[in-house]
């Protein structure tokens, strides 16, 4: 599976965003995605995720509210509607995917081991 994200941006704080992910390869269809967040200096940490078939969604408690996830399979597409972002939601934003990982996505230890595909990451800044 390859994933691509895009829609990151400079914005003020209120502001909203919307992330697109594009995903392609054979298992793109029926795998779980989910987005992730890793500013400098600090790791990378769950922000959504969303089953395949978009029947179960999990947020982070800190975007709850604010952040929306959403999936188009058929365009192979999950999209981060981001709400009155604040300045501490700067971070890069990674897309990733795994089978039947939506409910663990918020609770593994090191995602970038643990999730088999990632994106590159898309920048997001919010000035306050």
């Amino acid at each position: 599976v390859q994933l691509a994200e895009s829609g990151g941006g400079l914005v003020q704080a209120g502001d909203s965003l919307r992330l697109s992910c594009a995903a392609s390869g054979r298992t793109s269809g029926s795998s779980d995605m989910g987005w992730f967040r890793q500013a400098p200096g600090k790791e990378r940490e769950f922000v959504a995720a969303i089953t395949w078939t978009g029947s179960s969604i999990y947020y982070a408690d800190s975007v709850k509210g604010r952040f929306t996830i959403s999936r188009d399979n058929a365009k192979n597409t999950v999209y981060l509607q981001m709400n009155s972002l604040k300045p501490e939601d700067t971070a890069v934003y990674y897309c990733a995917a795994d089978l039947r990982a939506a409910q663990r996505m918020g609770i593994v230890r090191d995602p970038a081991s643990e999730l088999r595909w990632w994106g590159q990451g898309t920048q997001v800044t919010v000035s306050s």
